[in-house]
């Protein structure tokens, strides 16, 4: 994260433009539509300075280091999971999972899947085992 601080102008310009989440004092949410561009144009040649500037962003407000580092991070999502890799999955995958009474035929479901797993563990041990003695023969 940044040691840059943005003031309560700077959060108000950075709100104004289309690419942007949200925006905080201490750090900026991009939108996925926008990292999505930001690497089709980069793999055309273009510098994330340049990008970021045409995508109407003040360089001077957000810093070059901010620019590069986000850059880069989104290269790296992008090479390891492609396009997928670039979404914000915060809002899917916050806080605690949800505790609730399920239902009969949810209970039901995750027992049997649960002795599936079992009845292959156990298979698998079954091979082992009898592996093993063909090997000491």
């Amino acid at each position: 994260m940044s040691k840059k601080l943005f003031t309560e102008k700077e959060i108000e310009l950075l709100a104004k433009n289309p690419y942007v989440k949200s925006v905080s004092p201490k750090g900026i949410t991009y939108s996925d539509e926008f990292k999505e561009h930001f690497i089709t144009q980069y793999e055309q040649g273009k510098f994330p300075r340049e990008i970021f500037e045409n995508c109407g962003f003040d360089t001077e407000v957000l810093g070059i280091r901010r620019i590069e580092s986000s850059g880069k991070r989104w290269r790296e999502a992008y090479r390891k999971h492609g396009i997928l890799g670039l979404r914000d999955t915060r809002s899917g995958n916050s806080g605690r999972p949800r505790e609730r009474e399920l239902s009969t035929e949810e209970k039901y479901a995750r027992l049997e899947a649960e002795n599936n797993l079992l009845k292959a563990e156990n298979e698998l041990l079954k091979k082992i085992r009898f592996a093993e003695r063909g090997m000491k023969k």
